[in-house]
Parts: structure tokens; C-alpha cells; sequence
């Protein structure tokens, strides 16, 4: 019957870590997404200034939010962004827009996904 108690209490604990877990990625992604649709505005208006200044400050958030990601995801996955974050200055920085656009949302694509992939679900279980 302890041992019964023990699994139930460790099955709990790593139940509710996950889903705490998930409500911080989905807190930072959402603060990411903001600074991607900031700077997807300011590309269609062709405001290349503002949008290179909050690339900067996109590219902060990223340092800032995603510094623990790594224990939690695929480290290829963390990597495509980075890559994706750096064409994205670039992109902006030659003043871009088809390819900044392009790059912003495939960026934007890839930091919604990572709260629908790490969640607690009978989907991502089985």
C-alpha cells in the first residue's frame, strides 16, 4: 500500500510539473510572438528602422525567455530558431521585406509550436 502512495505521489508530481512547465513555455512564447507581430507590422509599412531596433529587443527576449528552455526541448529545434532569428536581422538589415516576411513567419510558426508540442497530453504521451 506505501509503495501504491509513493507511485501515486511521484505520478502527480511529474503531472503537475509538466503542466506548470507548460504554462511558463506558453507565457514566453507568447511575449515572443508579440515582439514577431510588432516587427511584422513595422515590415509591411516598411519602417526598417523601428523593425531592426526590435529585432534587437526580440533577440533579448529570445537570450532572456529561452534560457531554460534547453532542459525541456530538442536542442535542433532551439538552434532553427536562432538560425531563423539571425536571417531575420539580416532580412531587415537589406531592407527585405518579401524575405523578412517570410523568415518572421516561419519564426512565428516555430515558436507557437513548441507549447502544442511539449504539452501534457494523451496525444504527445502515446
Amino acid at each position: 500500500m506505501r509503495l501504491l502512495v509513493a507511485l501515486l505521489v511521484v505520478f502527480l508530481a511529474v503531472v503537475a510539473l509538466g503542466f506548470w512547465t507548460n504554462r511558463l513555455l506558453q507565457a514566453s512564447t507568447a511575449d515572443l510572438l508579440e515582439h514577431i507581430d510588432k516587427i511584422s507590422a513595422d515590415v509591411k509599412k516598411e519602417n526598417w528602422e523601428d523593425a531592426l531596433a526590435k529585432t534587437s529587443g526580440l533577440e533579448k527576449a529570445w537570450n532572456k525567455k529561452a534560457g531554460w528552455w534547453p532542459a525541456l526541448l530538442d536542442h535542433q529545434e532551439m538552434d532553427n530558431i536562432e538560425f531563423a532569428l539571425s536571417r531575420v536581422r539580416e532580412y531587415i538589415a537589406a531592407r527585405n521585406a518579401a524575405l523578412s516576411r517570410g523568415e518572421l513567419a516561419e519564426l512565428r510558426l516555430m515558436i507557437k509550436h513548441i507549447p502544442e508540442k511539449e504539452a501534457v497530453s494523451v496525444k504527445n504521451i502515446f
